[in-house]
């Protein structure tokens, strides 16, 4: 407490109201803030970028499969170091990297040029491996650890309330991520795709200020209870005493671990793959490029409401509900993958599309705390983002493996069925550990 006195000028304690809410406003815009990390915050700069560099699409897509591989695979490292060095000092060196990654974006063009100069090698090789590595810090600082320490440090500061206080930051975000596409379009209209990256490192330099003077760890360390409450009563206490704090190696035992992970890994699998190639999903089917990105705002309408109403009673409920009604909702999506040259399946579509999308909102953020407690947070929820990670980058592959090697992507939706009715069978026993 005292070193935290020390660097950050602040003391939770001494605020004329419960610090949880500053937390909850700043994580939140920290989670905005990784957009330049995010599938949605690289893709519109893929056509000017790809065309400087002198890259063709699948060179560049390749790269950033890569890169986000490679993040994946040490994302649960940056969990141990929340648990170890806490929110502020994760979350604030993220922010750095990825400034620091954005700027070296900026000038990945003058870079290639110089290495081949130096090299006096003229090859695509050079911009593909100088971007693949710039991916990698982008998705790391950005997708992942950023992501993860902002989400955290606003579940470990609520207890009772985080369903409510979730349903802020979720809807907050959603409208935002979905509107970032446009003001980063026109940034790059304005400036340059080099100036609108390097415009985008001096926000995150700004943002790790306000990250290390005000993101604070557990309330606990400064006198403070979750959820603003003034003092614990008998019977809380004694839940409290009883709840157990699951190490990594320990939540990996529970069944509610993996099939809550797969779930969520599943949505990042489908959603990423559906994204990345919906006009070519659609054009198969016959349907002009306008019919494919219709579906995305009123899958975004459902998103956004379910998320709202389940954030909200999921302080009540239990998550075994949300978890069927999630795999439901990617039964649905599945369905109407399969379905879309039938009338029934562009609904159907958009209705799982959302019903997933609405309840990941909700699990991705509230189960871990719930089940495995918060003193090892970081360790669990990094090891679940390294799965959605996976899944994310492997999806625009394996969906073009699918349509290149069998001239429809059908194959794509018996296999999600096949796996959400293994999820179902899987799902009998997946209970609160506590």
């Amino acid at each position: 407490m005292q070193e935290s006195k020390r660097f950050t000028g602040i003391n939770p304690s001494k605020s004329p109201f419960f610090y949880g809410y500053v937390v909850l406003l700043i994580g939140t815009v920290g989670v905005y803030c990784s957009i330049p990390g995010q599938t949605i915050g690289v893709s519109v700069f893929t056509d000017p970028v790809k065309d400087a560099l002198g890259l063709s699409r699948n060179q560049f897509s390749n790269a950033y499969m890569i890169g986000t591989i490679a993040s994946s695979l040490i994302i649960g490292r940056a969990g141990v170091w929340f648990d170890r060095y806490g929110a502020r000092y994760v979350a604030f060196f993220a922010a750095l990297v990825l400034a620091v990654a954005l700027f070296l974006c900026s000038w990945s063009a003058q870079m290639s040029e110089f290495i081949k100069e130096l090299l006096n090698q003229d090859t695509w090789a050079i911009p593909f491996v100088i971007m693949t590595f710039l991916f990698f810090l982008l998705r790391f600082a950005g997708q992942g650890v950023l992501t993860m320490a902002s989400r955290n440090v606003i579940m470990i500061w609520f207890d009772k309330n985080r369903g409510k206080v979730n349903a802020f930051s979720s809807v907050a975000l959603s409208f935002g991520f979905s509107s970032s596409p446009i003001w980063v379009d026109a940034l790059i209209e304005s400036s340059g795709w080099q100036g609108a990256w390097q415009y985008l490192g001096w926000g995150l330099l700004v943002m790790s200020i306000f990250i290390f003077f005000l993101y604070k760890d557990k309330p606990e360390k400064y006198g403070l209870l979750p959820d603003g409450v003034k003092e614990i009563v008998e019977t809380e206490e004694k839940t409290a005493i009883n709840r157990k704090q699951f190490t990594l190696k320990e939540a990996t035992k529970t069944r509610a671990f993996w099939m809550y992970g797969l779930i969520l890994a599943f949505n990042s699998f489908f959603i990423t793959g559906l994204t990345f190639h919906i006009v070519s999903i659609f054009a198969s089917e016959g349907f002009p490029k306008e019919d494919a990105i219709s579906i995305f705002l009123p899958a975004s309408v459902v998103a956004v409401s379910i998320s709202t109403i389940a954030n909200f009673l999921s302080d009540y409920l239990q998550l075994r509900l949300y978890l069927y009604l999630m795999i439901t909702g990617g039964i649905v999506a599945s369905i109407g993958f399969l379905l879309l040259p039938t009338a029934a399946g562009i609904p159907l579509l958009v209705a799982g599309f959302g019903i997933m999308s609405g309840f990941f909102a909700v699990l991705n953020t509230i189960a871990w705390p719930r089940f495995f407690g918060r003193n090892h947070l970081g360790a669990i929820t990094g090891k679940v983002m390294s799965f959605l990670i996976l899944a994310s980058a492997l999806a625009p592959s394996i969906f073009s493996l699918c349509f290149t090697a069998f001239g429809s992507y059908q194959l794509l939706g018996w296999l999600g069925l096949a796996f959400l009715v293994f999820l179902v069978f899987g799902s009998l026993k997946a209970r609160n550990p506590q």
